[in-house]
């Protein structure tokens, strides 16, 4: 029989899988020295991908084309605790990763390396961003090949790897939530009543 928790939690991973499912790259535009920062919720011990390219735009064609050679960006990501984790120079197309040690809201930063575009898009650079948090940063067929595993076994692999990182972010959103009633709660005791 299965207990009623593993139900409420292959639940929530179906329902996370839909949500997941839905979710897609987004672009920005970005100027010669404007730098653009994103903020992540990201539990602790998570393995975080970000693939990203870049586009000039042709004013003669009046589209965006793919980026010249020696066009770059700068990826900064910061902790919650505001130290840096990673600080590195890419091309215009590239991927970046990194794994969080504390739980919280994660800065990733993107800024080109470069002013030379600003000569053919006035300034302006298209930026696809997708990032990529814990499962789906997994390469499971890769995981599968090394453990020999059917695929059977590899869905219940991550079935069970999805409802860890669950029960661990619910955790934490629980904790979160004690210290800001904690917080609200003393606010109320500090106050005088006549």
């Amino acid at each position: 029989m299965v207990s009623v928790r593993m139900r409420s939690c292959v639940l929530s991973v179906l329902l996370l899988n839909v949500f997941y499912s839905v979710v897609s790259s987004l672009y920005f535009h970005i100027g010669e020295t404007e730098k653009k920062c994103f903020i992540e919720e990201i539990p602790d011990e998570t393995m975080i991908i970000g693939n990203y390219r870049t586009q000039l735009y042709d004013k003669q064609r009046e589209e965006y084309l793919p980026a010249t050679q020696g066009l770059g960006m700068f990826v900064e990501v910061k902790d919650p605790d505001d130290k840096v984790i990673l600080s590195r120079q890419y091309g215009s197309e590239g991927r970046f990763t990194f794994t969080s040690h504390t739980p919280g809201e994660h800065q990733i930063c993107l800024h080109s390396n470069s002013s030379k575009f600003a000569l053919f898009a006035g300034g302006m650079l298209r930026v696809h961003l997708d990032i990529q948090v814990g499962e789906h940063a997994n390469n499971y067929a890769e995981i599968a090949a090394k453990d020999k595993l059917t695929e059977l076994q590899l869905r219940v692999r991550q079935l069970v790897e999805q409802c860890t990182r669950l029960t661990e972010e619910r955790d934490e959103a629980e904790r979160q939530l004690k210290h800001i009633k904690r917080g609200f709660h003393c606010d109320f005791c500090r106050e005088e009543r006549p």
